[in-house]
């Protein structure tokens, strides 16, 4: 039985691996700086700086929809008042991984109220009545999902932990945008959008 061996274009080849002795140095070096190493490809600062801006979307995120789960009234309004509550837990848990991922950067997480919304993509809009409210969640997690994917495509392999942070947290803004889209279909009485 003969073994073939084949030949890969340098840009196929398996990444440098460093020796034991090498990683165990480099550990023992700037201890300061945490978690960020010297093979830490991307620019902290900037990192921290779109994470804010992040941490800031999901506050205001947890906001409104905790205000849309308590003010939503109508006929059928309790299925739709236990959506907004579910969805403000997960977008708290989104805020919660955030905040902990600035930390280990470094950073100290950016909660104060001052400006919050002028740092966020999303916008605190409480909407007049039921049908307005899930308009306003969709918008918003619309807004979420453009900008998670966007900031996923930046990360690349730059900063893989936030990268692959950010791809669970746009998971489950696709699920809420759907959720509001089923909700403003059920409740608006119009047939589905057209699907491509």
């Amino acid at each position: 039985m003969s073994t073939t061996t084949i030949d890969r274009p340098k840009s196929e080849t398996k990444p440098f691996l460093s020796d034991v002795k090498t990683l165990r140095e480099r550990a023992r070096k700037h201890l300061d700086t945490g978690a960020v190493t010297s093979t830490y490809q991307g620019d902290v600062g900037k990192t921290i700086e779109i994470l804010q801006a992040v941490l800031a979307t999901e506050i205001v995120c947890v906001l409104r929809y905790t205000m849309h789960s308590i003010a939503a009234s109508g006929i059928s309004s309790d299925s739709v008042r236990a959506e907004f509550a579910e969805h403000a837990k997960e977008e708290q848990a989104h805020m919660l991984a955030v905040a902990e991922r600035i930390n280990q950067l470094g950073g100290a997480p950016n909660f104060n109220p001052e400006g919050l919304a002028t740092r966020s993509a999303s916008q605190y809009v409480e909407g007049d009545n039921l049908i307005d409210m899930i308009k306003e969640n969709l918008i918003a997690e619309r807004i979420a999902v453009d900008h998670y994917r966007e900031l996923i495509r930046y990360f690349g392999d730059d900063d893989p932990t936030t990268r692959v942070m950010l791809e669970g947290i746009l998971s489950v803004e696709e699920e809420h945008a759907d959720d509001m889209h089923d909700l403003l279909v059920a409740h608006e009485g119009t047939p589905m959008l057209p699907r491509t």
